[in-house]
């Protein structure tokens, strides 16, 4: 058995939120963005294209782990969240007594730096978008969902089937 917490994952511009928000709408769950729990601090040194380091991180992730079990005993939720690091995922994984749902969003530099730069009112630099490929380690077991010519609909669809009691 598996935890209803989903987590939707990939590097800045693979389609987190919107993923995420269509998955938690179609499931009747609540959605979390990862973004919205970044200290200041942190979203100052992004906004001015400051990479986080793993200090920047460990209260952010920690916080998340905790509302991850919160949620869980909740009934489920669906969370936006890089993840970009196995040891970050452990650190989220712990906060679950079930395992979490993973759903990594993967796209080619090209694709995801122009989905940055066309992005507007978002903190996050399109700057960092290499130092978070470099950071990035795929996730073998999560759900691998390529971006190259999907629709946000058919990745959430693929999600829901992947995902759906039957395959437990």
């Amino acid at each position: 058995m598996a935890s209803n917490v989903f987590i939707v994952m990939g590097v800045s511009g693979s389609g987190k939120t919107t993923i995420g928000r269509l998955l938690a709408k179609q499931l009747g769950l609540p959605f979390h963005d990862a973004d919205d729990f970044h200290s200041p601090a942190n979203i100052a040194k992004m906004s001015n294209g400051i990479p986080l380091t793993d200090a920047d991180r460990q209260g952010w992730l920690a916080d998340l782990a905790a509302g991850i079990g919160e949620w869980e005993k909740a009934g489920g939720a669906v969370l936006a969240c890089s993840a970009l690091k196995e040891t970050y995922r452990q650190t989220l994984q712990a906060g679950a007594q079930l395992p979490l749902r993973w759903a990594f969003l993967d796209g080619s530099r090209e694709l995801l730096q122009s989905r940055l730069l066309g992005r507007k009112n978002h903190y996050m630099s399109a700057s960092l978008l290499d130092s978070q490929l470099a950071t990035l380690e795929k996730p073998t077991y999560a759900l691998q969902l390529p971006l190259a010519g999907q629709q946000p609909q058919d990745i959430v669809n693929k999600i829901i089937d992947a995902y759906a009691p039957s395959s437990n």
